[in-house]
C-alpha cells in the first residue's frame, strides 16, 4: 500500500526541526513533504499585522502539497491558526493547524493557562483561540501572555542557547500555577534538556504529528 503522505506548511525554518523530530516517533509508514514560505515571518516581526496577502501565500502552499498529492496538510506556525479554516475550505484533504490540538488539550486539562511566545503576534492568537475553546467546552479559563521577541531574534541569529534559557526561565515563573502552553513549534527544544524536568508544558509538534496522521488514515479510509 502506498505510504500516507504528510504536506508540512511553514513560515520559518525555526519549525522545521521540531516537527521533524515529532514525526520520528511515530512508527506509522508515512513519508513527509515540506513547503515554506520565511518571507512572511519576517513581514508579520515588522508589522505585528496578519494581511490578506500573506494568507493567500499560505494558500498558495496548500496548493502545491494538494498538487504534490499529500493526504493531509499541517501547518507548523501558530500565529496563522484563526486563517487556517479558510484556507482548509480551498483543499480537499484534511487540514490543521499548529497548535488546535495542543490547545484544546491544555482546556481540557487546566483552567489556569500561561502563554509563552516569541513572536508578538502568536501570544494574542493563542490566547485568543484558547478562549474560543474554552466557550465551545462550556469551561471557564484564565489565560496569562508573556511575549520573549529577543528569544526568536537569538535563534534566527544562531544562539539557540540563550532562546532556550529565556523560555525555561519564563517557564519557571509560573511553575506549579497552571498549565503552560508554549506557542510555537521552534520554542519546543528549550524544555529538551539532561538536566531539568518540567511539569505542566505542553509544546504543539508532537500533538499535531499524531492528529495529523489520524486525518490522513481517515482520508485514505475515504472519511472526507
Amino acid at each position: 500500500m502506498k505510504k500516507l503522505r504528510i504536506g508540512l506548511i511553514h513560515a520559518t525554518i525555526n519549525s522545521v526541526r521540531p516537527i521533524l523530530d515529532a514525526f520520528s516517533t511515530i512508527e506509522d509508514d508515512f513519508e513527509l513533504v515540506n513547503f515554506m514560505d520565511e518571507g512572511i515571518i519576517y513581514e508579520l516581526n515588522e508589522t505585528n499585522t496578519v494581511t490578506t496577502r500573506m494568507v493567500m501565500r499560505l494558500s498558495e502552499l496548500a496548493g502545491k502539497a494538494v498538487e504534490s498529492q499529500v493526504d493531509a496538510i499541517q501547518f507548523t506556525c501558530s500565529t496563522f491558526t484563526p486563517y487556517v479554516p479558510k484556507i482548509a475550505e480551498l483543499v480537499p484533504v484534511p487540514v490543521l493547524s499548529s497548535d488546535i490540538s495542543m490547545l484544546e488539550k491544555a482546556v481540557e486539562l487546566s483552567k489556569n493557562i500561561f502563554v509563552i511566545a516569541t513572536v508578538k503576534a502568536a501570544g494574542p492568537t493563542t490566547k485568543k483561540v484558547i478562549q474560543e475553546i474554552a466557550l465551545k467546552k462550556g469551561k471557564d479559563v484564565t489565560v496569562q501572555v508573556r511575549i520573549i521577541p529577543q528569544a526568536f531574534n537569538a535563534l534566527q541569529n544562531g544562539n539557540g542557547k540563550l532562546h532556550d534559557q529565556l523560555i525555561r526561565d519564563a517557564i519557571k515563573e509560573n511553575e506549579n500555577k497552571g498549565m503552560t502552553v508554549l506557542a510555537q513549534y521552534s520554542m519546543a527544544r528549550a524544555v529538551k534538556s539532561d538536566n531539568e524536568t518540567f511539569h505542566n508544558v505542553l509544546t504543539g509538534p508532537q500533538v499535531s504529528a499524531e492528529a495529523i496522521i489520524r486525518l490522513a488514515k481517515r482520508y485514505r479510509g475515504g472519511e472526507f
